[in-house]
């Protein structure tokens, strides 16, 4: 059997408040479960006490071989009985795909619009300076 740690929502809408649990991974979120180790209320400012774990618990069930989903290992890492390696992902930020393009090609539409402003200056500025050449002849 499959063993997850996970967090079962409970609270009303909108007054969020989570119970870690042991849970079977075929079992619905807030389904059945085997065991409650903690809980989390993210109503509570963060300097609070929002997360409250069994850590003697955790530590039973992860040698048993459960498995903490992403959240639950972020708290398990705060309390130092698990550890999270960090992720890095450096093309989280970047736009996407049609974002880029349209990027791509508002780049080239000012390029175009300073070339011909140039072009235009040096044509304005070239008859003026042939004439003075003429009339200084």
């Amino acid at each position: 059997m499959a063993l997850k740690i996970r967090l079962a929502r409970a609270g009303s809408k909108k007054r969020p408040y989570y119970h870690v649990v042991i849970a079977d991974v075929r079992s619905p979120r807030d389904g059945r479960f085997i065991e409650q180790v903690g809980s989390w209320n993210p109503m509570l400012p963060k300097d609070g006490e929002r997360v409250k774990l069994n850590e003697e618990r955790i530590k039973y069930w992860l040698d048993h071989g459960a498995q903490p989903t992403d959240r639950v290992l972020r708290f398990l890492d705060q309390a130092g009985v698990a550890k999270r390696d960090e992720r890095q992902n450096p093309k989280k930020a970047e736009p996407g795909k049609k974002a880029q393009e349209r990027i791509a090609a508002q780049k080239q539409a000012e390029e175009d619009a300073a070339a011909k402003a140039a072009a235009e200056a040096e044509a304005a500025n070239a008859p003026a300076e042939e004439a003075s050449e003429e009339a200084a002849s």
